[in-house]
C-alpha cells in the first residue's frame, strides 16, 4: 500500500487506525515517522513519505514519533494471511530467530540462501532481516527501559544487542533520546537476585475485537496445570527459548493487558510474539467482516459478533497434540485428559514462577511424551494412543515441522501422512496451531449444527462447496459459527474457572 501516495495520504488525513501497521508515514520537515492514526497535526502531503515498515523508515533516517509510538503498532496483517517466503520470514523474525541464529539461521529454516532471503525481504519491506530485527530490538529495549529498573547494560543484552554502544546508538537513532532520558522517572522495582522479572505490557490490536468468543474459547479448552481462568483473563505457562515463563492475558479497552513473569528477559520478544499469535492480534477484522458479510446468511452472524479472532496457540506442537487428544470426545473430557498427561509427563514450573493456585507445569515436549512409558499414560483408545505417540515422535525428531517456517500446505500433507489423522484433525491443527486464516473443519459437529441452525447446508460436501465464497477467511467463519452456538466457548467464563465447575 505504501506505493500509492494518494491513498496513504488520504488515510493519514482521516487518522484511520485500521491502517496502522499497513504502512508508516515519515515527515521530511520534522524528521519523524508516525502511524497513520497519529493525533498530531496532519502535515502537508508534499512533505509525507511512506514506508512499508518501521525499519525502512528508520533506515531512511527518521525517528519514531513520541506521541503515537509507531514502533508499537499491531503487526501488518499481511504476515498473518500469507504463506509465501517473505511472510514466513517475517513470522520467524518476530519470533526472534535472527537474534538467536542470525540471517544464516533464518535462511536455513526457510530453505533458501541468505542472499535470496535478503533480496526478497528488502524488496518488499524496504529493509533487510537485520534491520527488521534491529527495529524489533529497539522496541523490546524501550519496553524494558520503561517497565523495569534494570541497569542499562542488562537491558541492552536482554533486548538482543551485542554491545552497549550498539544499544545506545540504536536508542538515540530510533527515539532521538538517550536510554536514561527514555526511562525518566519509572517506578519499576528491580527484582532481587534469583527472582523472576515481572512486566506488564499492552498488546495493541485493530478494533473491533470480540473478546467474549476469543477468551471464551481459550477458557473452555484450557488444559489444567498449564492454564487457568483467573481474575478476568487467561493465565498460562510458556516454554520460551531461554527459560520458562508465565503470562496473564486480560482484555482491556483498545488492547490486551499482558502481565508477564520471566526468568530470562531475553525471552521478552518471543513471549510477546507468542501471546499475539495466541490471541490473533495482528488480524484485520474490518477486512474479514466486510468480506464475510457479503454472504446473506453470515451477515447477521458477523454483525452480531464483529471482530472475531482465531483462538491460537503459543506452541504449534502443543496444539497438535491437544487436538489429537480431543478426537471424538467432548471439550471437557479432552481438557481433563490433557491435564492428566501434563501431570505425568510435563516439566514442573520452577518455584520462582509459581504463584498461589496458578499453573504449575509446562506442557510436555513431544520427545518426552513419545518416550514416556505407555502404561503410565491415562487411558484412551489404543488407536488414538498410537496416533498421539506417532505424532509426538515425528514432532520430537523433526520429521514433522509445524513452525512459522513451514508452508501451511506442506504441514497439512505431513499431518495426513500420520495414521489416525484425518481432515478434522488436520484442519483444526491448521486453524489453531498454524494460524491459517482459511482452515475449515467442515466435519466439526458444532460447526455443522450451527450451520444448519442458520440455514447453511448440513451435508459436508455441500458445506465445503458453499464455503468457497468465504475464502480466504474460512477460519473466521468457523469461529463465527462457534461463537453463534450455545457452547461455553461462545462466551466469557464465569468467575469460577471451568476446571472447577464440575
Amino acid at each position: 500500500m505504501h506505493t500509492d501516495h494518494e491513498a496513504c495520504a488520504a488515510a493519514v488525513r482521516s487518522r484511520d487506525p485500521r491502517f496502522d501497521g499497513w504502512f508508516y508515514t515519515a515527515v521530511v520537515t520534522t524528521g519523524i515517522y508516525c502511524r497513520p492514526s497519529c493525533p498530531a497535526m496532519t502535515p502537508h502531503t508534499r512533505n509525507m513519505r511512506f514506508y512499508p515498515s518501521a525499519a525502512a523508515a528508520q533506515g531512511a533516517g527518521f525517528r519514531a514519533c513520541k506521541r503515537c509510538r509507531p514502533d508499537a503498532t499491531p503487526g501488518s496483517p499481511q504476515w498473518h494471511t500469507r504463506g509465501d517466503l517473505v511472510a514466513r520470514a517475517m513470522r520467524l523474525i518476530a519470533d526472534g530467530v535472527v537474534d538467536s541464529e542470525g540471517v544464516e539461521g533464518l535462511a536455513r529454516r526457510l530453505g533458501y540462501s541468505p542472499r535470496q532471503v535478503e533480496r526478497l525481504v528488502t524488496a518488499e519491506l524496504g529493509a533487510g532481516p537485520l534491520a527488521l530485527a534491529r527495529a524489533q530490538r529497539a522496541q523490546t529495549a524501550r519496553t524494558l527501559i520503561e517497565t523495569t529498573a534494570l541497569p542499562m547494560a542488562d537491558v541492552a543484552f536482554a533486548a538482543g544487542f551485542s554491545s552497549i554502544r550498539s544499544f545506545n546508538d540504536t536508542v538515540q537513532a530510533v527515539f532521538a533520546t538517550t536510554p536514561s532520558a527514555l526511562r525518566g522517572h519509572g517506578r519499576a522495582r528491580r527484582p532481587g537476585a534469583g527472582t523472576a522479572h515481572r512486566l506488564t505490557v499492552r498488546l495493541p490490536h485493530r478494533s473491533p475485537l470480540h473478546a467474549d468468543s476469543l477468551f471464551g474459547h481459550l477458557a473452555a479448552t484450557l488444559v489444567p496445570h498449564v492454564e487457568r481462568w483467573h481474575d478476568g483473563g487467561l493465565e498460562r505457562t510458556l516454554r520460551l527459548p531461554h527459560a520458562p515463563g508465565r503470562v496473564h492475558l486480560r482484555p482491556a479497552e483498545g488492547h490486551v493487558l499482558a502481565a508477564l513473569t520471566l526468568l530470562d528477559l531475553r525471552d521478552l520478544t518471543a513471549a510477546i510474539h507468542r501471546c499475539r499469535r495466541l490471541l490473533d492480534l495482528d488480524a484485520d477484522p474490518v477486512a474479514v467482516d466486510t468480506h464475510l458479510a457479503a454472504d446473506p446468511v453470515l451477515a447477521p452472524l458477523v454483525g452480531a459478533r464483529p471482530g472475531v479472532r482465531i483462538p491460537g496457540t503459543v506452541d504449534p506442537a502443543e496444539m497438535a497434540l491437544r487436538v489429537v487428544l480431543g478426537q471424538q470426545i467432548s471439550t471437557r473430557a479432552a481438557s481433563t485428559l490433557a491435564g492428566r498427561i501434563v501431570q505425568r509427563v510435563g516439566d514442573p514450573l520452577p518455584p520462582a514462577l509459581r504463584e498461589g493456585e496458578g499453573p504449575d507445569h509446562l506442557f510436555p515436549e513431544p520427545a518426552a511424551l513419545a518416550g514416556h512409558p505407555t502404561e503410565d499414560l491415562p487411558g484412551m483408545p489404543p488407536a488414538r494412543l498410537r496416533t498421539l505417540l506417532t505424532l509426538a515422535a515425528a514432532l520430537g525428531d523433526g520429521s514433522l515441522r509445524l513452525g512459522p517456517d513451514t508452508p501451511w500446505s506442506e504441514a497439512r500433507a505431513a499431518l495426513h501422512d500420520i495414521p489416525g489423522i484425518g481432515p478434522w484433525t488436520a484442519e483444526m491443527v491448521a486453524l489453531r496451531g498454524l494460524g491459517d486464516p482459511d482452515a475449515f473443519p467442515a466435519t466439526d459437529l458444532a460447526v455443522r449444527a450451527t450451520a444448519v441452525a442458520h440455514g447453511l447446508p448440513g451435508d459436508v460436501r455441500a458445506l465445503v462447496a458453499r464455503s468457497a465464497a468465504w475464502r480466504p477467511w474460512r477460519s473466521y467463519v468457523t469461529q463465527t459459527l462457534w461463537a453463534s452456538s450455545g457452547h461455553a466457548a461462545a462466551r466469557t467464563p464465569d468467575p469460577t474457572p471451568p476446571s472447577e465447575q464440575s
